[in-house]
This record gives structure tokens, C-alpha cells and sequence, in this order.
């Protein structure tokens, strides 16, 4: 076998292999030589795989970085990609939950212009948030009359409590079709934030749902 990959047909290249006709068809050695991405002076990528694969492929799961540094060309950034394709794998095989999505207001908005548009009542919800600003949990609290929802900050809290939430995203519609915030928005949620930072809970943003679009007051410097 030569030194170097590419001095291979190209239909011996693990790479274009993979690609022309799936992983499933590669040797174990042919895939961790695409991790490797290359060899050592004297050994191609393939070449060096079958080295670390003298243990089969759980011996090479079971190798530290420590260990995997003692073959020569074995660095940092080869280490790390084997590392990663096997947290990847144990992730998969183990079910490991997807991380929740981060808080995105654009992304919120439209979601719920798409949802309350055309709603002729007031309804009021909320989106629950994690120290990282990722969404635990999101559900609508309360619907009101065709002009108001009667809204108890108290209420929220307690969510935000039940839900382990250390950020709160607030969120209502306006059945007149325009999401410019009234006097009376504002001031609720002055006193939201002063109630929820008693609480060490932060009031991250507040979006009102039009007919067309959204007005999010965390975007205008109104929080």
C-alpha cells in the first residue's frame, strides 16, 4: 500500500468510497482513517488506523488521550475527532435527548403570528427558559375578553418556579391587529420584571402578536 491516500485509485479512497457507495460499505480501518484525515511520514491514514485497531474497534473506544498520543502522528485534532464520532455514537445509541432549542424571538414571533394572528381574543403565554437561554417549556395561561386578559403576575411566577425556569419570555396577542405595545403593556411589564427578579428569575422578553407581525420589546430596549 502506498504512503499517501491519494496516491490510491480513486475508487480505493476511503473518502470517495464513502460517498459513491455509503459508509456501510468501508472497513472499520477505511472509516477511522477519514477520522484521521491523514498519516504519518511512512504510514497513510489506513495504515495507521490498523495500528489503533489492533484491539478491535472497543479497544480503540477505551483509549484515553493519553494513551492514543503514544502512536507517533497522533495529535490533538486526531484525537478529538475520534473522541467526537464516538460521544456521537454512544449519544445515539443511548438515546441521549437533543439539547432544547435557544430562545429566538424572531423564530418565537412568527410561530405565534402564524398561531394568534386572527384570534379575537386576548390570550397571554409564556416560554420557559434555562440559565442558557434554551426552552424548556412554553404553554398559554390565560384568555381573556375581546379587549383584555386579566393577568396575575403571581401566576407566572409560579410557573416559572414549577418549570425550574431561570428566564421567562412573555407573550400576548392583540386582537386589533396591531402589535404596538399600549400604556398599559408597559407598565405590566415593569412590574413583571421587579416581580420575577425578586424571584432570581429574568424577564428576558416580552412579544406582542399582531395580525402581520410582532413587536418584541427586548429588540426596542424597553426590558
Amino acid at each position: 500500500m502506498t504512503d499517501v491516500i491519494s496516491d490510491l485509485p480513486r475508487d480505493d479512497r476511503p473518502r470517495e468510497r464513502l460517498l459513491m457507495h455509503g459508509p456501510e460499505t468501508l472497513s472499520d480501518a477505511e472509516l477511522v482513517a477519514i477520522l484521521l484525515g491523514s498519516g504519518v511520514p511512512g504510514k497513510n491514514a489506513i495504515q495507521l488506523a490498523r495500528d489503533l485497531l489492533r484491539e478491535g474497534m472497543s479497544g480503540l473506544r477505551n483509549r484515553d488521550a493519553k494513551h492514543l498520543e503514544k502512536f507517533p502522528g497522533v495529535g490533538p485534532a486526531k484525537i478529538a475527532r475520534i473522541s467526537a464520532a464516538f460521544e456521537i455514537s454512544r449519544r445515539i445509541v443511548n438515546g441521549v435527548p437533543d439539547e432544547p432549542p435557544a430562545y429566538d424571538a424572531a423564530i418565537l414571533g412568527r410561530t405565534l403570528v402564524g398561531s394568534f394572528a386572527r384570534v379575537r381574543q386576548e390570550r397571554l403565554g409564556a416560554t420557559f427558559l434555562d440559565a442558557r437561554h434554551r426552552v424548556l417549556k412554553q404553554r398559554e395561561i390565560y384568555i381573556g375578553t375581546i379587549k383584555t386578559a386579566l393577568v396575575s403576575t403571581r401566576d407566572i411566577i409560579t410557573d416559572a418556579l414549577l418549570n425550574y425556569a431561570t428566564g421567562v419570555v412573555i407573550w400576548h396577542n392583540h386582537p386589533s391587529g396591531s402589535p404596538a405595545p399600549s400604556d398599559d403593556d408597559i407598565a405590566f411589564t415593569k412590574k413583571l420584571k421587579y416581580s420575577l427578579s425578586t424571584c432570581d428569575i429574568e424577564l428576558v422578553d416580552h412579544l406582542i402578536i399582531g395580525a402581520h407581525g410582532y413587536y418584541s420589546m427586548q429588540d426596542r430596549d424597553l426590558l
